[in-house]
């Protein structure tokens, strides 16, 4: 069985028009084309979305886990002010407390467990300083047991 063309018919179809089998060339290539758009706009939502989280862990930002959180949480409620504090807090500094109270507290339990045959304060440490310089320059000085310059 041949195809013959409706004689009524111009000679040549434009390419869209199914042909008389049944494939429709336009829709297959539409559909890849819709596919990879929604593939494409898909990636470039989580890449969006992913953004403060991203931001807060390259610069190793205290507030990581929090910065997590809030993305976590824009993405399930899709509540979009989640994502703004979010972006908002992977870009600001917060200053950091805990290290200089660590060292604080450090300092002062190694002052709390010190030596024991430690001098009370109520006593004065004996003081004694060596060259005879009347200026104070060149004086080495002795306080409790210990040389400074």
């Amino acid at each position: 069985m041949s195809e013959q063309v409706h004689p009524l018919a111009p000679h040549h179809l434009p390419f869209f028009i199914p042909g008389s089998d049944g494939s429709d060339t336009l829709m297959v290539v539409m559909g890849i084309f819709l596919l990879g758009a929604i593939l494409w706009v898909g990636t470039l939502y989580w890449k969006l979305h992913s953004l403060p989280e991203r931001m807060a862990h390259k610069s190793r930002k205290l507030q990581f886990e929090l910065v997590a959180v809030l993305g976590l949480i824009s993405l399930f409620t899709h509540n979009h002010i989640f994502w703004i504090a979010g972006l908002l807090l992977a870009m600001i500094d917060l200053p950091d407390f805990s290290t200089p109270l660590r060292s604080i507290a450090g300092s002062v339990e190694r002052i709390a467990s010190g030596p024991s045959d430690a001098p009370s304060m109520a006593e004065e440490p004996p003081s004694v300083t060596d060259g005879e310089d009347v200026k104070g320059e060149k004086a080495i000085a002795v306080r409790g047991g210990q040389r400074h310059a």
